[in-house]
């Protein structure tokens, strides 16, 4: 079999970068090439039933149960159709072009010096020190690496060529989805769920091996657009008004604790992600996210009536405040479905792994996939500093969410 690790450092190697800034989906036409990668392997491995939506790029793959009667809800055995999903994208936040992963084996606990005048350091990642012993693949420090979501990818492909390799391995359905565009929030905009076959699934996107996540922040997006009078500074007076003050005015009043840099736990924010403009105009988008939704509905109206003080002030159409929800708490619709949080656990502890049960303080795919009618935790992959040059996995994690995964499956065959 090919090993977990192997697969990831193959799939890293691939420009998967989706685009913020972009209306088309995905975002970016090379996200398609290892997806189709993706496909090809599979049929490789012996799965019959796997296809490519060629327009959106996603990937689906079903294994077929090999238990007498026990193919789904309408069979004697009850046993559910399980799915598993990892998106392929990488965060716009840093450069993924020509990725260089490199070993480091047998971690000692000090300084690795990545390259380019990065140096990743316990001092900064304190959880470093945990995997002193262990296997890590890091980056050259010129771009980030992809674990974020590739080492989900390669758990899940591992796990299917365990089961394809071992008929022995008695399983329910297990469907497989690999997606593009998660970074940029609209990773399921046009999945198939019906056509995912799955009863429940998992989306491997977690980091720790042992996170288990089923609460997630309700989102939104704030787009505010600032109108100003642009004239001679010489003669500015009494008639210009200077938009980028203004945007800085707005920002003020906005409660200055409530922000990613003063948060954490179930705490929610505003937080100003992009600016752009001049004296003349100043766009700024915003991500306004909190787990509580009579907050979160707070948080919204208290945006807007921002704007309205803004434009009360300077004039009407000064400021302009539209906010778009993106995605909302998955709890509501996973926590009637209690197995799926016990059976994670209980895989987590079969494979030596602890159980850590915490809120996103993000979304994922699984999200949104929850509200469309498929409950959808989250689980580990074992990356860590994601969306950044320090970013690295544990070869030791990885291989231990391949059991977990397979253990799952397991758990609902039996």
């Amino acid at each position: 079999m090919k090993s977990v690790d192997s697969r990831f450092v193959e799939y890293v190697k691939y420009d998967t970068q989706s685009a913020d800034d972009k209306e088309c989906f995905p975002s970016t036409e090379k996200q398609k090439v290892l997806l189709k990668a993706l496909a090809r392997e599979l049929t490789s491995l012996g799965i019959s039933d796997v296809r490519m939506d060629e327009k959106n790029g996603y990937v689906y793959a079903s294994i077929p149960s090999n238990m007498d009667g026990a193919s789904g809800f309408g069979f004697s055995r009850l046993v559910p159709a399980i799915g598993f999903i990892a998106h392929v994208d990488t965060s716009p936040a840093v450069s993924d072009e020509n990725v260089k992963p490199r070993y480091v084996q047998n971690y000692d606990g000090r300084d690795i010096v990545l390259g380019h005048g990065y140096t990743l350091s316990p001092d900064m990642s304190p959880e470093l020190k945990n995997y002193i012993g262990q296997t890590l693949i890091v980056t050259d420090g010129s771009t980030l690496l992809g674990g974020d979501d590739k080492a989900g990818v390669a758990e899940i492909m591992t796990m299917a060529e365990y089961v394809m390799t071992h008929p022995e391995f008695k399983h329910g359905k297990i469907c497989i989805a690999f997606t593009p565009d998660e970074e940029v929030g609209r990773g399921v905009d046009f999945f198939d769920v019906n056509g995912f076959g799955a009863d429940y699934a998992y989306t491997v996107d977690g980091c720790t091996a042992g996170e288990l996540e089923y609460e997630n922040f309700n989102a939104a997006s704030g787009h505010l657009t600032i109108k100003g009078v642009s004239v001679h500074p010489g003669t500015a007076k009494n008639v210009m008004v200077n938009a980028i003050l203004v945007a800085q005015e707005f920002q003020s009043l906005l409660p200055v604790h409530e922000n990613p840099a003063s948060t954490s736990g179930y705490e929610g924010f505003y937080h100003p992600d992009t600016i752009s403009g001049g004296v003349d105009e100043v766009v700024v988008r915003y991500i306004i996210r909190d787990h509580d939704k009579k907050l979160f509905e707070q948080k919204k109206e208290y945006f807007k009536k921002c704007a309205d003080f803004i434009n009360m002030k300077y004039g009407e159409g000064t400021a302009t405040a539209v906010v778009t929800d993106s995605y909302y708490n998955m709890k509501e619709m996973v926590e009637p479905h209690r197995h799926l949080i016990d059976n994670a656990i209980k895989a987590y502890e079969a494979c030596g792994v602890t159980p850590i049960v915490q809120p996103i303080r993000g979304g994922t795919d699984g999200s949104r996939l929850s509200y469309m009618g498929l409950p959808c935790p989250n689980i580990a992959t074992g990356a860590h500093n994601c969306h950044g040059r320090y970013e690295y996995v544990c070869v030791e994690e990885m291989q231990k969410m391949v059991s977990v995964i397979l253990k799952i499956i397991d758990i609902y065959a039996n």
